[in-house]
């Protein structure tokens, strides 16, 4: 390796070394009177000062051997330290759109192994992905098996901040080694000194961002949102698939930016429902699997006086999935209302309310303030007004969600599970609900919804949902059976079947669009259609290449790798020895001439 490679120019001495040997003297003119000289002279005489064949002569070979070895010393030439490791992490961006590029990137990163290798003998490489705590994909020396790993990566994740994958890279090649971060879209500046390499560019993308459900006229009609990513109008088509067949393809325009809705009436006792866009670089948001959104079923039961009839109806009719039953013991719900006359309580899960007989007294007084709890956040109780009736008796473990003075007005209690009835959790309302006005309060609605969600997501029972890919997972398992896992992509075709942890709380949608089912014990517990509504993976108007690896070069790290030319000072002194060679060869020559 040539250090200084300006060195080089050094090598110009040659030609004007021999520009001088090719200059000769004029011939001396001596009268004689000898006649057998005259052939002689002239032969060896020349007409005025020209270029002519070029002479060899000591000196000559002299000044050539001086410049070359000049030259040799001034690029100070290094050469490779044996058993010398450049460390070299990539980190690789894992977003979803990284795989439109991922072949320009397995492209770019074998082109920059040989430059990043600089004059080590092995370049050590780990190759890391941007979502921490995840394995490496590869770790090694041998650029074959780097292209082979980086082929089987697929990535599918959404947007990540790579910050502490390069924390975890720079550890691993220390201050000494190479950090590059691989993406598709540039970043402004990258912590722990690492290199960008962007390989992404600008491309026209129409995709599915969303699907929601209605039932209208006894028909089950799903809607789906598609958005035009682009910067140019874009004509698709799109199609109904099932396992029984597909419709015919149906054209749209849809301009620059915009949103479209796709509608129609979900298929019945149909397998594999899925709508299909035609095709273009970014496949994953082409395709929407669907099935048809079924809740848990919740069993409620009403054990209320008939004052309290009309509330119950209502929630029977807002709460999806829900079934009214006559025996308490099937219940997963209960309505019930608090006569201190006859003071016993539901055993079971729970909304109570105070039920008053005598005349009503007056309006409390004092501020309303609400407790931080999931089932009150973002409810506004200011407008709520009560009248004084008899309270509840409440429990030192109660957790009160609404106070109004020192007054609870609203409490949580949870009942411990006994050998012979499972735990459970009442929602108390310490007030008679007909001499209030909660019933006209959008908070009170919300509040019965939520804690009737949680009762519901508590109870095993099967669902069908549709989910967004890696969208975490909620399910409620029996203790210590393992979950069975069964998905296929969105054509209908297996991909994996295993078990699981039933104890595992990382549970996540898969990566791709397709279809999951999560059994236990032989009865399914979720449905499932898995879609990608990534709208920001989904753009790629940001995207654009960049390489911060050209033009980048290391002193140290080469001088770390290489050691000197160790016969330098040989050198020098051929120089100084041919110098003189030279010098004394010519003033010999001279002399003569002089006499």
């Amino acid at each position: 390796m040539l250090t200084n490679p300006l060195g080089l120019l050094a090598l110009l001495g040659i030609p004007a070394v021999l520009a001088i040997h090719f200059l000769q003297r004029k011939a001396v003119e001596l009268p004689v009177s000898t006649l057998f000289l005259l052939e002689r002279t002239q032969r060896e005489a020349a007409s005025g000062r020209r270029f002519d064949r070029l002479i060899p002569s000591i000196p000559l070979w002299m000044q050539l051997l001086a410049v070359l070895l000049l030259t040799w010393i001034l690029v100070e030439p290094r050469y490779p330290k044996a058993g010398s490791v450049q460390r070299l992490a990539i980190v690789l961006d894992s977003s979803a759109s990284m795989g439109v590029f991922k072949n320009e990137a397995i492209a770019r990163i074998e082109e920059a192994l040989p430059k990043l290798k600089g004059s080590a003998q092995t370049l050590e490489i780990t190759l890391l992905e941007s979502v921490p705590n995840r394995p490496r994909i590869y770790t090694g020396t041998k650029p074959e098996e780097l292209k082979a790993a980086l082929e089987k990566w697929n990535p599918r994740d959404g947007l990540t901040d790579p910050a502490s994958s390069l924390r975890l890279a720079r550890s691993l090649v220390s201050t000494e080694g190479t950090v590059v971060y691989l993406t598709d879209t540039p970043a402004t500046s990258l912590p722990f000194e690492a290199k960008l390499v962007s390989v992404g560019k600008p491309i026209e993308n129409v995709g599915f961002t969303g699907i929601t459900f209605s039932n209208e006229e006894g028909a089950l009609v799903w809607r789906a949102l598609v958005r035009n990513y682009s910067t140019s109008t874009a004509t698709r088509t799109w199609s109904l698939q099932t396992s029984a067949g597909s419709t015919e393809p149906r054209s749209f325009t849809i301009e620059p930016g915009a949103l479209l809705t796709l509608q129609a009436a979900f298929p019945t006792d149909a397998n594999h429902v899925r709508v299909v866009l035609s095709a273009d670089r970014f496949p994953l948001d082409d395709v929407l699997p669907l099935v048809a959104p079924k809740p848990k079923p919740l069993n409620l039961y009403t054990a209320t006086s008939p004052a309290f009839a009309s509330l119950t109806e209502k929630l029977l009719k807002s709460l999806a999935s829900t079934t009214p039953v006559n025996d308490a013991a099937t219940a997963d719900l209960a309505i019930s209302s608090y006569d201190p006359l006859d003071p016993i309580l539901p055993p079971g899960n729970s909304v109570i309310f105070v039920e008053d007989a005598t005349s009503a007294g007056s309006y409390l007084r004092g501020g309303i303030v609400a407790e931080a709890h999931p089932l009150l956040d973002g409810l506004n109780w200011q407008s709520l007004l009560i009248r004084e009736t008899i309270q509840l008796d409440r429990l030192p473990s109660d957790r009160v969600l609404l106070w109004q003075e020192k007054r609870p007005l609203i409490f949580l209690r949870d009942v411990p599970a006994t050998t012979e009835k499972p735990a459970a959790r009442q929602l108390c309302f310490n007030f008679d609900l007909r001499l209030s006005n909660a019933s006209q309060q959008p908070a009170f609605i919300v509040l019965l919804h939520r804690f009737a969600e949680t009762i519901r997501d508590s109870k095993i029972a099967p669902a069908s949902d549709n989910l967004e890919t890696t969208q975490p997972l909620r399910l409620t398992t029996a203790p210590g059976i393992p979950l069975k896992l069964t998905y296929t992509n969105a054509a209908g075709e297996p991909v994996e079947e295993r078990e699981i942890n039933a104890n595992r709380s990382d549970l996540t949608a898969p990566a791709e669009p397709g279809f999951l089912t999560l059994s236990q014990n032989q009865q399914p517990l979720l449905t499932a259609a898995v879609h990608f509504a990534d709208t920001r993976e989904a753009d790629f108007s940001a995207c654009e290449p960049a390489d911060h690896l050209a033009g980048s070069s290391n002193r140290a790290v080469e001088e770390r790798h290489t050691k000197p030319d160790p016969l330098w000072q040989l050198w020098l002194v051929l120089l100084l020895a041919a110098l003189l060679i030279s010098w004394k060869f010519t003033k010999t020559k001279a002399l003569p001439q002089a006499a």
